[in-house]
This record gives structure tokens, C-alpha cells and sequence, in this order.
């Protein structure tokens, strides 16, 4: 990891010269299904860069989301030393190699930017009797293994997250894992299982209707403001979960973007430049407030620093929980 940011962090000092621009087709390759997360995020950045005609050149998205996006990754790989070859993912670039023998490793990629924080949210039934995420996770602690969490596939940021929450407070859930948030969100409304840390988005449909509602936030500050959602509530009068008493202040996945292994060091730095000039547009800025993300576009030394700390964190839970693959 740290040499795969060697070279992003070199660029540092190459000045606002840009001597690589696209000469052909870019192409998108998006590490999921189409219609989930990372889809959605690659897809508002090809229309704004469109319409606002930051390249000259066209823009084809491609889905490759087997194997919870290593496929995609992979597929990247293959383009060794092609800067027309953009991947989008989340922390599951870095991530994924710790929990299965797959073919590509970190070092196969050059880390480009970050342009958003998802954020996770404890989340219950609507009609459930718990008024704050303490009393919920004193509830669970009074009779381990008797409730369920449920969450999008198995090793992958919801049972991460449940892991770290165990952790922090000794609780101790029954996790079910399901093909996707949405399938959880319809568990949860349903009764089938007690909770799930979906993302806003995930559950926006629910909780709108009345049939879930949020505990807390693993933000270390609430949501912005917005349109209220359901009895006069919007993303901003969660509390956060510190707040609310639960000992875990920050979990947080990041929408990132990648370039092939061995590409030229400025073409890093004209996707760089290009996908800030994304960030700073009203039409991202309604992307990221309509799904309740964390806009924050990072580079450089920021990105390391933020994956560094992400994946130590995350590589923890994998060791505890022996799922780093031998």
C-alpha cells in the first residue's frame, strides 16, 4: 500500500502543467452491478464531466461488479500503463485482498482521488421500542446472540462495522448477510431480523414509509441538513452515535478512483485535477446532499493518510475475526 502511493505522492511538486490529456475513449469501469453505489457514483461524474465538457473525449462506463468488485479490479490491472482505463470503487480496492486470494493485489493499482464519505447509520424496526441507540444496544447486551443484524454480504463493510460495534460495547448480535443493502432494508421493515447499519439511501424508502427508523450515525458530526424525511425528521436530527452513548465515533467508506499500474505520473495528475473541478460543481453537490453523503474530495498525501488509517482499522477486525485469507 505504501508503494502504491509512493508515486500519487511524487506528484506533489509537478506544478499546474499538464503535459497528458486523453487522446481516445475514457472508459468508467465500475466495481458493481448496475443501479448500486458505486454505479450511481461513476455515472454522475461521466454526466457532469459531459456536460460541462471537461474533456473532449467520450466517456464509456463499463460494470464489472463480480466478486464484490474485485472483478473490476482485476479487469484494471489488465490495462497495465492505459490511463484510459478508470476504475471506481470504495475502500474494497484495498480491502478485498485481506479476505480472499483474488487476482489482482493493491500494488496493481495507482491510487487517483476520493470525492465522498458514505456513511453507516444503526438503524431498527419503526415501530420498535428503543428511543436511542443505548437503550437498542442495552437491549441486545441483556440477551446476547438473541437479536439479529443483518447487512449486505459476508466480510464486507456491515459485518465490519457489526464487528467494531461487538467490540466497543460487548454486545453480541447473530449476523445475517444478505445480497445487497436493499435486501436488508426489506428484511428490517419486515421484522425478519432486528436491525442493520445501512447507508441513508439504503433505507431512505423505509423510513420514509415509517417502517424503519435511524438510531445514530458513525459520523464524527451529524449529516447535513436537509428536506425532512419522515414525522418532520431529516438526516440532520440524527444524532451521532457518540452522541447517542455508543463508544465507536467513525465509520465511514470512501468513493474512490483508480488508474492502472506504471501510468504516466501526469495523467494521475490530470484525473486528479479533473475529478476536483467534478467536486466543486452545484450538480455533485446535489448528488452528495440528495444521498446523504459526506462530500469530501481527497488526494495525495490526505488519500494516503485517510486509507492508512482505514486499513489499519479494518485490517484489525479481519485478524480478530480470522478471516484474513491464508
Amino acid at each position: 500500500m505504501t508503494a502504491a502511493f509512493a508515486g500519487a505522492l511524487a506528484l506533489g511538486g509537478a506544478g499546474s502543467a499538464q503535459a497528458w490529456e486523453p487522446t481516445k475513449p475514457i472508459e468508467f469501469v465500475v466495481t458493481s452491478g448496475a443501479g448500486g453505489g458505486t454505479d450511481n457514483f461513476a455515472r454522475i461524474i461521466q454526466s457532469i464531466i459531459t456536460k460541462h465538457k471537461f474533456t473532449e473525449q467520450p466517456i464509456v462506463v463499463v460494470n464489472k461488479g463480480g466478486g464484490s468488485g474485485a472483478e473490476g479490479y482485476v479487469y484494471g490491472k489488465g490495462a497495465k500503463g492505459d490511463p484510459n482505463r478508470v476504475i471506481f470503487g470504495t475502500n474494497n480496492a484495498y480491502l478485498l485482498p485481506y479476505v480472499a486470494k483474488l487476482g489482482y493485489k493493491f500494488s496493481d493499482l495507482t491510487p487517483v482521488a476520493a470525492l465522498a464519505l458514505d456513511e453507516f447509520l444503526l438503524w431498527v424496526k419503526g415501530d420498535a421500542p428503543y428511543a436511542d441507540a443505548k437503550a437498542y444496544i442495552d437491549a441486545v447486551k441483556a440477551k446476547p446472540m438473541g437479536f439479529k443484524m443483518g447487512g449486505s454480504q459476508s466480510k464486507d463493510t456491515d459485518q465490519t462495522l457489526t464487528s467494531m460495534i461487538q467490540d466497543a460495547t460487548g454486545v453480541k448480535w447473530i449476523y445475517v448477510p444478505f445480497q445487497g443493502g436493499s435486501a436488508a432494508a426489506v428484511q428490517l421493515a419486515g421484522g425478519h431480523i432486528d436491525s442493520n447499519t445501512n447507508n441513508p439511501n439504503e433505507n431512505i424508502g423505509q423510513w420514509k414509509a415509517g417502517q424503519v427508523k435511524p438510531l445514530c450515525v458513525f459520523s464524527p458530526v451529524r449529516l447535513a441538513k436537509g428536506e425532512p424525511v419522515f414525522e418532520g425528521k431529516g438526516w440532520g436530527d440524527i444524532p451521532t452515535c457518540k452522541e447517542a452513548g455508543l463508544p465507536l465515533e467513525t465509520f465511514q467508506m470512501p468513493r474512490t478512483v483508480w488508474l492502472p499500474a506504471d501510468v504516466p505520473a501526469d495523467a494521475v495528475t490530470y484525473y486528479a485535477d479533473l475529478l476536483e473541478k467534478v467536486s466543486k460543481t452545484p450538480e455533485w453537490q446535489e448528488f452528495v446532499t440528495r444521498t446523504a453523503q459526506t462530500g469530501k474530495f481527497m488526494k495525495g498525501k490526505e488519500l494516503a493518510d485517510f486509507v492508512a488509517k482505514d486499513e489499519a482499522a479494518n485490517k484489525k477486525v479481519f485478524e480478530n475475526e480470522g478471516w484474513i485469507a491464508k
